[in-house]
């Protein structure tokens, strides 16, 4: 029980700093291409891991390749080629959808990881699980008041986005069996670093000291972001943290009214009511058990 509320928490948490990240971002898309955001955000992060690495290694027995070292590089590289088209797509759409509309769509990856994990993790996801799932997939569909016409061709980004975050997150279960919190975390920076300077001199803008000074801000919301993600999957099924991704449209709420004077509507207080019963549900069938 311990270990299912403690992964959790990490989940919340790390929610909790995509969103500013997410709403940071969004920001950033009236001046800079989604993919430089990525290249950027990543670059940060990268710098980060490195250089606690370097100093574990420095200062303790074991030396930095030892820290860092992996048993499943491929693995690790596919994982972070996931994370950028994750990231790349979900920018991408907020330079045509509100923040709010963006998250619901990209609620999906929930969904996804609930249908995968047991074909490709051989995980049980048990009725009560589901129901938790069917209550947050309830909100969304509240939230986004079907038939409303959502028809944007941008809205296909998010969705895809959702997918593929799916993919990453079930990559990150596999991983976290073999690999250190620190390997699997310096490895996400080292690839999506990698991948996203392979494809930034196609999109590159030139950029302000105050834009590169929002990367390192980003970069450091998203290192503590990715360290919670990845403590939280090794202590619980997939199918059970991944439906508190969530909890995000809360801060997106917040976040889009302060920073861009969105203001939910009923539908969305809602759906969000509908969501977060179904994670409070999980949390009391957790405590009972």
């Amino acid at each position: 029980m311990n270990a299912n509320l403690n992964a959790i928490g990490f989940q919340c948490l790390s929610v909790a700093f995509i969103a500013v990240v997410d709403t940071a971002a969004k920001y950033l898309t009236d001046d800079l291409h989604p993919v430089q955001i990525v290249w950027g955000y990543s670059t940060a992060i990268f710098l980060h891991i490195a250089l606690y690495a370097a100093w574990r290694g420095a200062r303790g027995p074991v030396p930095f390749p030892a820290l860092v070292r992996t048993r499943r590089p491929v693995l690790q590289l596919v994982r972070a080629g996931l994370l950028v088209v994750t990231i790349s797509l979900l920018f991408a759409s907020f330079i045509w959808l509100p923040i709010a509309e963006a998250t619901v769509l990209n609620f999906m990856t929930p969904i996804f990881v609930a249908l995968l994990s047991a074909p490709l993790l051989g995980e049980r996801v048990d009725a009560h699980r589901w129901l938790a799932v069917a209550a947050g997939f309830a909100g969304v569909l509240v939230i986004m008041r079907p038939g409303s016409g959502i028809a944007h061709f941008a809205a296909l980004f998010p969705l895809a986005s959702a997918l593929s975050f799916a993919g990453f997150q079930l990559m990150t279960r596999i991983v976290s069996r073999t690999d250190s919190t620190l390997a699997t975390v310096f490895h996400t920076g080292a690839g999506t670093f990698l991948w996203a300077s392979l494809i930034v001199p196609f999109v590159w803008l030139p950029m302000s000291g105050a834009q590169w000074l929002g990367f390192l801000v980003l970069g450091t919301l998203g290192t503590c972001a990715h360290v919670c993600l990845v403590r939280a999957f090794p202590l619980a099924p997939a199918a059970l943290v991944s439906p508190f991704t969530y909890t995000k449209l809360l801060w997106v709420a917040v976040l889009g009214f302060l920073v861009f004077g969105d203001v939910p509507g009923a539908n969305t207080w809602a759906g969000s009511a509908l969501i977060v019963a179904g994670g409070l549900y999980v949390v009391h069938r957790e405590r009972r058990a």
